[in-house]
């Protein structure tokens, strides 16, 4: 797949850069067993991200790569890190990048965009987007409205670039019917998740290899960014102010912060458990290398046995 020679990777395999969860410790061990590792901003602070940056360049000589917030509140002076700490590698959302795009290219980043559908496709090579993150509605945390496989192709076929295919991406058997569909690689977040490396509470990654194919749920559909999730007591009140017209003030009250309660204090009742369609996929806690390599592993006798049936 073209998204593994053109950043240098062994296995066409990104990370997805999850807010309080993407430090160093995982995208390291993405990027040491072959993939591309994200670094984070989301949640994190300026120095927080140095920080993380410097860690990682310590764990390993491999490429990796730093997701941008657009909506991040210090997002110049996270501009001006990236830069100076050598980072060679972003993608972002969240917001509009156009403005800063001139600034990227100038200053020879590699830039990957994540976008919900093919007019953002289109616009983002225009601006000399090196490759984007097709991210599906399947996805956990801030979600778009296409579903991942629906639309991949259209969107694949409409530009130039690589298209990275994202939402609902676990196996072996999504690698390839994402690249048959036109993608030129994957990224993998709530895979990541029940990893041995993933900087989560215990109870988080316990929720998540417990819950089944009924457990997910989006919150915030009534807002400009809605959020799939695990479904636990937090997202039945979200659900609850949000049908019944309580009013913004009301679901901040309950959503602010919520992400950190359930990564950090491990409540996975009142804090967001931010996660994709896909937790029967789940079974155990593994090593980021384990998961890897046991999904290219498969990956490879599935390519060939598609070859020759």
């Amino acid at each position: 797949m073209k998204i593994s020679h053109l950043l240098n990777i062994k296995y066409p395999i990104l990370q997805g850069a999850m807010a309080n969860i993407s430090t160093s410790e995982l995208a390291g061990a993405v990027s040491e067993a072959g993939g591309l590792g994200m670094i984070a901003t989301g949640g994190f602070s300026p120095d927080e991200v140095r920080n993380e940056i410097r860690k990682i360049k310590k764990m390993t000589d491999k490429p990796f790569g730093v997701n941008m917030v657009m909506i991040h509140p210090a997002i110049d002076e996270l501009n001006k890190i990236v830069v100076e700490e050598g980072v060679k590698i972003i993608t972002c959302g969240a917001g509009n990048p156009q403005k800063y795009f001139d600034y990227w290219l100038d200053k020879g980043l590699k830039v990957i965009p994540i976008i919900a559908n093919k007019k953002m496709a289109q616009k983002v090579e225009r601006l000399g987007a090196t490759a984007c993150v097709f991210e599906g509605a399947e996805a956990g945390g801030h979600i778009g409205r296409l579903n991942t496989f629906p639309a991949l192709p259209e969107i694949s076929d409409s530009v130039k670039i690589p298209v990275i295919s994202a939402g609902g991406i676990y196996t072996a058997r999504h690698i390839l019917a994402a690249e048959i569909l036109g993608a030129s690689g994957v990224q993998m977040g709530t895979r990541f998740l029940v990893s041995e490396e993933a900087p989560v509470h215990e109870n988080f990654k316990k929720t998540l290899l417990e819950a089944t194919d009924r457990d997910t749920i989006v919150t915030g559909i009534t807002t400009p960014h809605p959020i799939r999730c695990y479904k636990n007591k937090l997202a039945d009140k979200l659900l609850d102010i949000e049908l019944n017209k309580l009013g913004q003030e009301e679901f901040e009250k309950y959503a602010a912060g919520s992400s950190y309660k359930a990564v950090r204090d491990g409540d996975v009742e009142w804090g967001s458990v931010m996660a994709g369609e896909g937790y029967e996929y789940l079974s155990k806690i593994e090593s980021v290398k384990d998961i890897i390599e046991n999904i290219m592993n498969d990956y490879k006798d599935l390519k060939e046995n598609f070859k020759n049936s």
